[in-house]
């Protein structure tokens, strides 16, 4: 099973080896970066995150059970008056995929978000060029809410953002 934990310095160059083309940052982060990732755009990334309890974002690398990296996840957005959050940048490491960690992931971060930070609310939006990953985050209790068409322009076309959430009682009611 996954174990997330905090994103650190010691992270930077596992996540820009797996961040190694324009199309998978843009996947990953939409506009938040410039390709291609650096030590120096890492480092405002997690300026404000895993800080300290009552930050607003936090910000994870994801574990496997022999110890290896995997992957990254953040959770952002968060509001304590409206108890909602939004995942944000999930990647799966290179060599890593079809092997159900991004479940793995995505369900570690729910039992964060509504276990511990006790939300009421997770959404998240997916490029629709990417179906495996709406797959991955429907199996773990995400519902469709609507689509952003044509948000995004990335060589010469355009790409829809599929908006997604799951309420705290959805989640209560998935299967352990």
């Amino acid at each position: 099973m996954i174990r997330l934990e905090y994103f650190g310095k010691e992270d930077f160059d596992q996540l820009i080896q797996w961040v190694n083309t324009e199309e998978l940052l843009t996947i990953w982060a939409g506009g938040l970066f410039r390709f291609p990732l650096t030590h120096r755009s890492l480092e405002w990334y997690i300026e404000d995150t895993n800080v300290m309890p009552g930050s607003e974002a936090y910000s994870y690398k994801a574990i496997d059970e022999s110890n290896r990296v995997v992957g990254h996840i953040s959770l952002g957005g968060i509001s304590e008056k409206n108890r909602s959050a939004r995942i944000t940048r999930v990647l799966v490491g290179d060599g890593e995929r079809g092997k159900g960690f991004c479940h793995q992931m995505v369900t570690a971060l729910l039992e964060i978000g509504f276990g511990e930070l006790k939300l009421h609310r997770i959404s998240l939006g997916v490029y629709d060029n990417n179906p495996s990953a709406v797959k991955c985050y429907e199996k773990s209790g995400f519902r469709t809410e609507g689509v952003h068409r044509d948000v995004l322009f990335f060589e010469g076309k355009y790409w829809s953002m599929v908006e997604m959430a799951i309420l705290e009682n959805e989640w209560r009611s998935l299967p352990a």
